[in-house]
């Protein structure tokens, strides 16, 4: 169907907490665009011994259906249409989640909360918790997580970080690239601030 113009170039696959990416170092025949590529053609094999090889092990067929049979595949199971994007030797395709999906993944991975006394039960708790945990050391989710007696992180740890995020309390350290894996948090000068605040406020 297209053209892989560097061979042994991996394949890259992305997950976002909302989507899937595949990332395919590509070319495509000469005069073939998105739109076709999304329409009815047939195939154009870059390698038609390799492609014959695996045609008669029914792995690929002769009328290059392979877009065609993902979009319908996706269609059947009731999730987001996929989008596909091309840019000069690199083909995308993106899977949205669907958003049951991502309630079920969410609930799935919530831990149930350890019950404390006080107002230590709170939301509001967790978020201090957070901030005491980055006080001394820049961290990533898992070790969070870890740090307040999660196994997972959890969909409501996540919604607590984007609002520490929103609120300038905390920063990345990879900004640049949110999704990294090396990706850890610290605060801000504003999360300091605070933190210094409420122990003023306990000592009185």
């Amino acid at each position: 169907m297209h053209r892989d113009y560097a061979i042994g170039a991996p394949v890259q696959i992305r997950v976002h907490e909302d989507k899937l990416k595949i990332w395919n170092p590509a070319v495509l025949p000469d005069g073939w665009t998105v739109k076709k590529l999304l329409g009815n053609h047939s195939s154009s094999p870059f390698n038609p011994d390799i492609a014959n090889a695996f045609f008669r092990a029914g792995e690929i067929e002769a009328w290059g259906r392979g877009i065609w049979r993902i979009l319908q595949a996706c269609k059947e199971a009731g999730a987001p249409k996929p989008r596909l994007r091309y840019e000069t030797n690199d083909l995308w395709l993106e899977f949205p989640f669907a958003p049951e999906y991502l309630k079920t993944i969410q609930g799935a991975n919530t831990e149930p909360e350890k019950p404390k006394p006080g107002p230590e039960s709170g939301p509001e708790s967790i978020a201090s918790r957070i901030l005491k945990l980055l006080k001394s050391h820049d961290l990533s989710k898992t070790e969070i997580a870890s740090g307040l007696g999660h196994k997972t992180v959890s969909g409501k740890l996540n919604l607590r970080i984007r609002e520490l995020l929103a609120d300038h309390v905390i920063e990345r350290t990879i900004p640049d690239k949110p999704n990294s894996r090396l990706q850890k948090y610290r605060l801000t000068a504003k999360g300091t601030s605070i933190l210094a605040a409420r122990r003023k406020e306990r000592t009185r």
